[in-house]
């Protein structure tokens, strides 16, 4: 049975940074392109970030770049999320995503989603 079991969401404040992870299990990890996506209340889910099977290649929407950055660690089955300078529209509920034939950036390619783990943006 595959599970993506993300952690690290919570309640900071504006300016915070905060590390989210996602511990894969059932499936042969390094052949996935991994991503991250996120939806807010009342919007639709939309992409956050990917990196390749390799973790040699990652790919963050315009908005966000310089700000999320993106990791794995294939002994590990762990891929990490990196967010700074957080701000209220960053609130939502962020979901890790294992895409086994494609890029993991659009949601109705993605073969396994997590649980997904809910970040809070307040102060």
């Amino acid at each position: 049975q595959v599970q993506l079991v993300e952690s690290g969401g919570g309640l900071v404040q504006p300016g915070d940074s905060l590390r989210l992870s996602c511990v894969a299990s059932g499936l042969t990890f390094r052949q996935y392109t991994l991503g991250w996506f996120r939806q807010a209340p009342g919007k639709d889910r939309e992409f956050v970030a990917s990196i390749t099977s390799s973790g040699g290649s990652t790919y963050a929407v315009d908005s966000l770049k310089g700000r999320f950055t993106l990791s794995r660690d294939n002994g590990k089955n762990t891929v990490y999320l990196r967010m700074n300078r957080l701000n209220p529209e960053d609130t939502a509920f962020y979901y890790c995503a294992a895409d086994r034939f494609g890029s993991a950036r659009r949601w109705n390619e993605i073969t396994y989603w997590g649980q997904g783990t809910q970040v809070t943006v307040s102060s």
